[in-house]
């Protein structure tokens, strides 16, 4: 075998072990990857990693980049003074890698949140809650997915902007299991879901006929309210998936639900939570 053809091989070798052993990397260095915005983000302040007050689903390996489903559930002990103050989704890897902040009212004492998720590389995603008191608290989950900040949109942009803002806000089920120890009847959760109609772009994806990037817009501010009482307000950034939808928990029984939305060309949304169809 002549040296051009076993340093061929040599080469080949080597790149398919570096291309194995990239996602172990990764994977082993991921807190270094969060320590380069950590400050940026939360400030000198300690972050408890772990914790035992919230929990994150998330799958190992995503189908479909673009849209990577995720789940938070956070509940504080029976007793504890504190509430919920904000909840912060993070993709490690993404260009922006805060993907949404969700500032609670009502005194929350619990707050699940499932919503989707752009996954640009193979990354830590995380969940940051924050009380009242100014204490965080961290979980994560490592996923291994790549590309879905530049993935095209499934839509044209002529049958995006048509659609642009066309929502979607119904009710899902009583959540019972959400319902903390000592809270009285009346104080158990509700689940609903708000989907958007938003091509969501992040600047990353390319027009397929000109191959020119597509300028960024996003859903960027939503206000969920019940009454007059606020739920969450969510500051969101290029990490939300196209078409962006976010089911979340609220206090059953306290009022009718109202959301308003806008993106980050001053477009505004609105629209009421639906009545829940019987026997649902």
């Amino acid at each position: 075998m002549s040296r051009r053809v076993l340093a061929s091989s040599f080469a080949a070798v080597s790149l398919a072990a570096a291309l194995a052993a990239a996602p172990a990397w990764a994977e082993d260095n991921t807190d270094k990857v969060f320590e380069t915005f950590r400050q940026d983000a939360f400030g000198d302040r300690p972050i408890e990693a772990g914790s035992a007050l919230l929990s994150m689903d998330a799958p190992k390996r995503a189908e479909d980049a673009a849209i990577v489903p995720i789940g938070v559930t956070v509940a504080l002990p029976a007793g504890d003074p504190r509430n919920i103050s904000k909840v912060t989704l993070i993709v490690d890897e993404n260009p922006a890698p805060v993907a949404a902040t969700f500032t609670l009212g009502q005194k929350r004492k619990e707050f699940a949140l499932t919503t989707r998720l752009r996954v640009n590389a193979y990354s830590s995603v995380r969940a940051v809650l924050e009380t009242d008191d100014g204490e965080l608290h961290m979980t994560s989950r490592f996923v291994k997915a790549s590309g879905g900040c530049s993935a095209p949109a499934l839509k044209d942009a002529d049958q995006a902007l048509a659609n642009l803002g066309q929502l979607k806000f119904r009710p899902i089920a009583e959540n019972a299991s959400a319902k903390p120890e000592g809270a009285s009847a009346a104080s158990h959760m509700s689940e609903a879901q708000l989907m958007i109609r938003h091509p969501n772009y992040s600047g990353l994806q390319m027009d397929p006929i000109d191959r020119s990037y597509i300028p960024a817009r996003f859903v960027n501010n939503i206000v969920v309210k019940q009454g007059d009482q606020t739920v969450f307000t969510m500051e969101g950034g290029i990490s939300l998936s196209e078409d962006p939808s976010i089911q979340f928990s609220y206090l059953a029984d306290g009022g009718p639900v109202t959301v308003k939305a806008s993106d980050t060309e001053g477009v505004e949304f609105s629209g009421a939570l639906s009545a829940k169809k019987s026997g649902s």
